[in-house]
């Protein structure tokens, strides 16, 4: 923390931020890694099932505009603290319904409370971080919690053939609980930064930050939704192999975390996301057309280290920015992101039924698309800075 450099006032969010994501990132880690295994072996549920679910689990994220006006009623970093506690009462439910409906409820309050967190993360870091800064916090964040996740894949590791689905899932979401009230005790804001507008915004300047916002969106979510279940499906992963592949991504992305951040104040946003995306086009192709379980596998730890070059997304938006826009464009930015991200798991599901290489391939043109529009980024940060002279 003393490496970056933080002001004594800045650091406290540091902290705040750090103690949160801790907790959302190890919670959906947990999730994540027993979801499709518990999907599969308890629920007996199938991929048009799995995609309705993931479309389900993306509805919070459509709704993160109702945080405007809870932004009325709570402080920012208050309501970040009881998304965290919701965050963890779906997840402890979650064992204790395990069938379609079951988990279709669950599913929603658990994302209710991610989403509505990582919103207000990223607000907060942005509002509280330089323009220089928060690509490193970014960064920071992502690899320490990458560390947390680490023990969470190990210990389910060691537990998974010892304990039922239903007590790990309850001791996962006890620990978030936990983790949440502890921050309601913590006042890490500050009194000299902009106020920010509590009301939607949605500006034409913006258009770029809003389109790869949305295609983002609709990319991420048939990784999210088919990888790991075409890992169980088709290549018979196991629970413990998918905990294994989960510390394995998750040890890379400690060490690699902090170099992401590095290279965007380096090399700038535009090409980060070139590499970013120009490398998912082969990676959905693999998934589609490749018969190695090693392979299949090694692509799933590759698109989850480009998964973290998204913070471009938002550290381009900051250039942009209007400073008191940053709290209700991350809210806009969210349900943008999930326009796209509600429906192509349905249609993905749909897609699966027929042939499950679709649903890949419909992912590499998105990440073509993507490409495109990103060799527009520097065109309109020094549009922005011509602007403000």
């Amino acid at each position: 923390m003393h490496k970056l450099g933080f002001s004594k006032e800045s650091l406290k969010m540091y902290i705040f931020l750090l103690l949160l994501t801790l907790a959302a990132y190890s919670g959906l880690q947990g999730w994540r890694t027993l979801f499709n295994n518990f999907a599969v072996e308890v629920a007996n549920l199938n991929g048009f099932q799995i995609g309705i679910i993931q479309a389900v689990r993306e509805i919070p994220g459509f709704l993160a505009l109702l945080i405007i006006y809870l932004l009325l009623i709570f402080a920012e970093h208050r309501l970040a603290s009881y998304s965290i506690i919701i965050l963890g009462i779906g997840i402890a439910l979650t064992g204790y319904l395990p069938t379609f409906y079951g988990i279709i409820l669950t599913t929603i309050i658990m994302s209710f409370g991610f989403h509505y967190f990582e919103t207000l993360n990223q607000s907060l870091t942005l509002q509280y971080f330089s323009t220089s800064e928060s690509p490193l916090v970014f960064a920071k964040l992502r690899s320490i919690a990458s560390l947390t996740n680490i023990a969470i894949g190990v210990l389910l590791f060691i537990i998974a053939r010892y304990f039922s689905y239903k007590t790990i899932f309850l001791a996962i979401g006890l620990t978030i609980i936990l983790l949440g009230l502890s921050t309601l005790f913590f006042d890490p804001t500050r009194k000299d930064l902009p106020v920010q507008r509590k009301k939607m915004i949605f500006r034409k300047k913006y258009w770029l930050f809003y389109t790869l916002t949305l295609f983002a969106g609709a990319r991420r979510q048939i990784f999210v939704a088919f990888s790991v279940f075409l890992l169980v499906k088709k290549f018979h992963y196991s629970v413990v192999e998918i905990s294994a592949l989960f510390v394995l991504n998750n040890l890379i992305n400690y060490f690699l975390n902090p170099l992401i951040g590095k290279a965007i104040n380096k090399f700038g946003e535009r090409k980060v996301l070139s590499l970013e995306y120009f490398s998912l086009i082969f990676i959905f192709l693999a998934y589609a057309y490749s018969n190695s379980k090693l392979v299949v596998g090694f692509m799933y730890v590759l698109d989850h280290i480009f998964f973290n070059f998204a913070i471009a997304i938002r550290t381009f938006f900051q250039k942009i920015a209007d400073p008191k826009d940053i709290a209700p464009s991350m809210a806009v930015g969210f349900t943008i992101n999930h326009i796209a991200a509600v429906i192509f798991p349905v249609i993905g599901g749909i897609l699966w039924s027929i042939s499950y290489k679709i649903s890949f391939i419909m992912g590499a043109i998105l990440s073509l698309i993507s490409l495109i529009f990103t060799q527009l980024i520097d065109k309109e940060i020094n549009k922005f800075n011509a602007s403000t002279k």
